[in-house]
Formats: structure tokens, C-alpha cells, sequence
């Protein structure tokens, strides 16, 4: 049997990248929470023997975190189980919850898929299913997930999108993907243009700036004009598709990427997002009930790859309905 020499067989490769809302911790506070049920003395040790890494490299425990960076574990299955404070890893491969994937384009190391609204892009908590189990269970019943049950690496989306915006994800099949995702995120490398509907007529394109601050009791972002300590800058180009009856169809690209920035940014300027319960217009949205609208109308549409390929994710059923029923809007 082949494997990694002075590795058990049962030795697993996990890999994770480090969203927005986990930058600017501490790596070993991070780790801490990563595998809670693991003493201090044994997260260091494993540092030192790197058999944690931090981008494929020693680390000391004492790094800030960056969006993008890839944390590997070398473990072997029965440590990550005892150390993850968590049951069978596994449950993913029976789990009813499980739809195949709408797959938009699938390399040897990266797959781009169409998320669904009201699915979590990871877990919240243990007996959720997301899209990283999704795509596990996909690669699983294809007969493409890496590693043979000996060395194995488990496969992760490396980007998020809200439980209820849809659209697409990226998806590392590979070490080698995982690693080519993080720095596409991390260097801004791809172009990622997001439809929204929103109430209103957005009259021209604009690059608005602002800053966002956090209300993490509420989960709920704030718009400001003015920095402020706690705030956070963004930016997002808005380009009006078209509009009609007081609805305009917008095309919205992000060049920061910050919890709600979409969302909170449209509402601040007049334009809630349709069907938006936290930062939308309830009554405005009343009209829209009979066409199934019960959720925000924001759809992560298109990705542009360095190279030039365009990779557009299709509207889901419930965006698709309500276009539908507001003439001349496409």
C-alpha cells in the first residue's frame, strides 16, 4: 500500500481556507476553535512538527490570519475525530438532504456550481448539511474524490455566499485547486458580478464607496459615509441591465467583500433589494408574494477567470418568476 512516509494509512489531509469573517485572528485561537477538544501544548507541537501548516508552510501559532490563507491539517482520521469535538465526519454520504449539484464547469482540480437559495454555503453547526457536503457526496458518487481511503484530501468550496443568495461557488477538488481558488480570492483575480432586483429606478452606473460596520448580536451591517472606528471600507460598482414599473434589474461587481455588503450598500442608497427581510422594503414587496417571492433576489450571475473564460450560473426558479411578471425587465 502507498502512502506518506511515517503517515498512518489512515492519515487525511484537510484542508481549509480562511473566509472573510475568520481573518484577523490569531492562527492559534483559530486553531482552538478548529479542534476544541485539543490542549494548547498539542496544537504547538503539531506546529512545530509541521503537521499544521500555514499557505504550505511552518507556522508558529502567533500569524494574523488573512482572507484566503490555506491552513492544512496532516492528521490521522481518528485524531481530527477526537480533536473536532464532533460525531462521524461521514454522514455526508447517506445524508437524504443531498441534491447533485447544478456543475457549471469542472476542471481536474476546480469545480464552479450553482448554489441554490437556502442552502448554507458551509455548516453553522453539526447537523447541518451545506454546499461543501454537497460537493463531497458529488465527488464521492462520481468517483472522483482524492485519495484511496488510505491518503486521502478532503475536498471544500473556498468561497461563501448568504444562506439565501444564490449563485456560484468555487470548489477545490484538489490540494492543487484548494491552494489556486485561495489566491484567486485572495489576490483578486476574478471578477465576480452579482443580479440583484431592486425597488427603484437606478437612474447610471456608479462606483460607490462607503464603509460597513458590524452588529454581530443583530448579524446585521451598517452603511456609513464616514469612516468610524469598527467600520470597514467597501466598494461596488452598480450598472443598471434595465428597468420597468419602478424595478430595476442591476448588475453589481464587488472590489471588497464584506458580510451583507450588497445588501446593506443598496438599502442605504434607496434601493432595497426585492424580498430582502433584513434590509428590504416589506410592504414595496407585497405585490411580489404571489409570485413564490419569500427571499432576497440577489444571485451571484458571473465569474471572469484571469484567463478570460466567463462562467455564468443560471437564475434560479423563483428569480426567473418574478422577472417574468415584471414586463421588459430581463
Amino acid at each position: 500500500a502507498c502512502g506518506i512516509p511515517g503517515m498512518p494509512l489512515s492519515f487525511v489531509m484537510q484542508t481549509f481556507i480562511i473566509q472573510k469573517n475568520e481573518a484577523g485572528q490569531r492562527f492559534d485561537k483559530y486553531l482552538k476553535k478548529r479542534l476544541p477538544e485539543a490542549k494548547a501544548s498539542f496544537l504547538y507541537k503539531m506546529l512545530r512538527k509541521k503537521n499544521i501548516t500555514l499557505n504550505g508552510k511552518k507556522a508558529e501559532g502567533r500569524e494574523l490570519l488573512s482572507e484566503g490563507d490555506a491552513v492544512t491539517l496532516f492528521f490521522s482520521e481518528e485524531t481530527y475525530e477526537k480533536f473536532r469535538g464532533a460525531g462521524s465526519s461521514e454522514s455526508w454520504k447517506t445524508d437524504p438532504r443531498y441534491v447533485p449539484p447544478e456543475v457549471l464547469l469542472e476542471t481536474e482540480d476546480l469545480i464552479f456550481f450553482n448554489k441554490p437559495a437556502g442552502l448554507l454555503s458551509q455548516k453553522a453547526r453539526e447537523e447541518d448539511f451545506s454546499a461543501n457536503e454537497q460537493l463531497l457526496r458529488y465527488l464521492y458518487e462520481t468517483g472522483k474524490l482524492a485519495g484511496n481511503g488510505q491518503v486521502a484530501f478532503r475536498p471544500s468550496i473556498a468561497n461563501r455566499l448568504d444562506r439565501n443568495t444564490s449563485g456560484i461557488l468555487i470548489g477545490g477538488k484538489t490540494l492543487t485547486g484548494l491552494k489556486e481558488a485561495a489566491e484567486l480570492l485572495r489576490e483578486k483575480k476574478v471578477r465576480k458580478y452579482y443580479h440583484a432586483l431592486v425597488h427603484g429606478t437606478f437612474p447610471e452606473a456608479i462606483c460607490s464607496e462607503g464603509y460597513l460596520k458590524k452588529d454581530r448580536s443583530a448579524n446585521r451591517s451598517e452603511f456609513l459615509k464616514e469612516a468610524m472606528p469598527g467600520a470597514a471600507y467597501i466598494r461596488t460598482d452598480f450598472t443598471p441591465l434595465s428597468t420597468s414599473e419602478g424595478i430595476t434589474l442591476l448588475s453589481v461587481q464587488l472590489h471588497t467583500g464584506k458580510s451583507h455588503q450588497i445588501r446593506a450598500h443598496l438599502s442605504a442608497l434607496g434601493f432595497p433589494i426585492l424580498g430582502d427581510p433584513k434590509y428590504g422594503n416589506r410592504k414595496l414587496d407585497e405585490r411580489f408574494r404571489k409570485y413564490g417571492l419569500s427571499r432576497q433576489m440577489l444571485h451571484m450571475r458571473t465569474l471572469l477567470l484571469p484567463d478570460g473564460t466567463s462562467i455564468t450560473a443560471p437564475y434560479p426558479a423563483d428569480f426567473e418568476r418574478v422577472l417574468e411578471a415584471i414586463p421588459e425587465v430581463r
